[in-house]
């Protein structure tokens, strides 16, 4: 058994390979390349009724895609871009998560233009610091990520109850959910 297989890690990257690497170089990792946010909070919602290992594996085909997730390049996608979209074996074919993509860079685009970072959006929920929880329990929602739900909807964003954005703000390092135990909680 290697070291790597060794460490006391969270539970759900445990038993498998893909996501114990995805676990031990990027979840839960702070982020603030605004284009890397939009593109794993579009990821989140792609996997909503999925495990996430599937999106995980799929995650290349994705980026290709959606024209490495740039959003300037996937908001002026028209109905032919839509049309082979849905014929992509590589990705998840869902209509309305494609569309849901497709506006979510739209209005990445608009609030870029009217001088809004996506970054600073993002990480002013938590007066852009981490929120570390205890380790000790697993929850699938907060009030904050009601609250940044809220806000991604009013905007026009879809797929993004508060679920999912809780999903997102593990994902992206918004907040800490490490286990206690994991050799990546005090890491990140």
């Amino acid at each position: 058994m290697s070291d790597s297989n060794r460490l006391s890690r969270c539970e759900w990257a445990a038993s498998d390979a893909d996501l114990r690497r995805y676990h031990d170089s990027e979840w839960g990792v702070p982020q603030h390349d605004p284009r890397m946010l939009w593109e794993m909070l579009m990821l989140e919602g792609f996997q909503a009724g999925l495990a996430w290992v599937t999106i995980l594996r799929k995650r290349a085909a994705f980026r290709e895609a959606f024209a490495g997730f740039d959003p300037a390049k996937v908001a002026a996608f028209d109905e032919a871009d839509f049309a082979k979209l849905m014929e992509n074996p590589g990705i998840v074919r869902a209509q309305a998560k494609i569309r849901a993509t497709i506006a979510g860079a739209q209005i990445y685009c608009d609030m870029r233009d009217r001088g809004e970072s996506f970054d600073a959006f993002c990480w002013s929920f938590t007066d852009g610091k981490v929120i570390t929880n205890l380790g000790t329990e697993w929850i699938a929602s907060s009030p904050l990520s009601e609250a940044i739900s809220t806000e991604l909807k009013r905007r026009g964003f879809k797929f993004v109850g508060p679920k999912i954005v809780y999903a997102w703000l593990q994902a992206v390092g918004i907040v800490n959910d490490h286990a206690r135990d994991c050799f990546r909680r005090d890491q990140v």
